[in-house]
């Protein structure tokens, strides 16, 4: 299981071979480290015993923590997690190569189809109910389409020669598709587009927390793939930015993060913010959630999985395409 601590104060021990959790002296939870996947401490104030991280580590449980934004700003794992050089060794070199352009070429065109998808899927239950909105979002899906398309037209070495073409190609099929978002929720929730860090408004803050909690579990599966984090490919090398994550993590925004957020505004759940900030029931309730979403299935490789297990599938993938193993091809999921 992937256990979130929101709740300020909390505390993390040990008790013989399980995870123990307190609030105000007493216990709340017990999870045995067997069943864990991961630990997410997403509050200020919590405390955790060394006990619980040697536990953590014998385990292969990853710990992260999120800010109250859901920015992630540190991970604890076992350095015997990257111990294998193999993989970041032809990770390294096919950013020089074909691998890296083909890498490339699949995460910007996955996000584009798993936002067409994503559109897809709101936009059938509106069939009926708001046939203008369906047939505008549909047009919208279909010139999404058509702009991914555009990227089977450029060619090039290695893919600095090419990112400038595929950001654009991104950037315009994102354009329409927040727009269409802001069309999907209009009347659900004032959406003035797409606010990374400092957003303040409600949709903007709930998409950053989610985020966050997916930012750790691409990364932890990029860990236990074998991978250079910070060694990506569409996005460029930065000191403290882990291209990696960022590359893959767009395979993903949509089919989890995406998907929870407007069926919660749709549905007209109410979010709270406490000075800028999503409160810690709002932050509670949609960390449950995505981890709900975290654990259904999509069709993958032919057969359902969680998208939990996708995540680490495509992770996977990633380090066999690098070693000359197998063919990346992005993950879409269904509508």
């Amino acid at each position: 299981m992937n256990l979130v601590i929101n709740n300020y104060g909390t505390f993390l021990g040990k008790t013989s071979e399980r995870l123990v959790v307190k609030e105000n002296g007493k216990v709340v939870q017990e999870v045995p480290f067997f069943d864990l996947a991961q630990i997410t401490i997403a509050t200020g104030g919590a405390s955790l015993s060394s006990d619980v991280i040697r536990m953590c580590m014998e385990h292969g449980v990853q710990i992260n923590f999120l800010s109250g934004t859901g920015q992630p700003y540190a991970k604890i794992c076992s350095p015997q997690l990257s111990a294998t050089v193999q993989t970041r060794r032809e990770q390294l070199l096919a950013y020089l190569d074909q691998r890296g352009v083909a890498l490339a070429r699949a995460f910007v065109g996955g996000k584009i189809k798993n936002q067409v998808n994503t559109l897809k899927y709101f936009a059938k239950h509106r069939k009926e109910a708001k046939k203008e909105t369906y047939e505008k979002v549909m047009v919208a899906a279909q010139k999404m389409e058509e702009i991914a398309g555009e990227m089977d037209g450029h060619t090039g070495e290695k893919i600095d020669d090419l990112r400038g073409q595929f950001l654009s190609i991104e950037g315009r099929a994102s354009a329409l598709y927040w727009d269409m978002v802001a069309h999907i929720l209009e009347g659900k929730v004032d959406f003035p587009g797409r606010e990374h860090r400092g957003a303040e408004d409600p949709f903007n803050s709930m998409l950053n927390y989610g985020y966050g909690i997916l930012y750790s579990q691409v990364w932890s599966a990029v860990i236990l793939a074998g991978l250079e984090p910070f060694a990506g490919f569409m996005h460029v090398d930065r000191p403290g930015k882990p291209s990696l994550i960022l590359d893959l993590i767009e395979e993903f925004r949509q089919p989890v993060v995406d998907r929870v957020i407007i069926a919660m505004f749709s549905k007209g759940s109410k979010v709270t913010l406490e000075e800028g900030k999503l409160s810690a029931d709002t932050r509670k309730e949609l960390a449950a959630k995505i981890l709900e979403r975290l654990e259904a299935t999509e069709t993958y490789n032919g057969k359902k999985h969680k998208l939990h297990n996708i995540i680490q599938g495509q992770a996977r993938s990633i380090a066999s395409y690098v070693r000359g193993e197998g063919k990346y091809r992005a993950f879409t999921g269904g509508w």
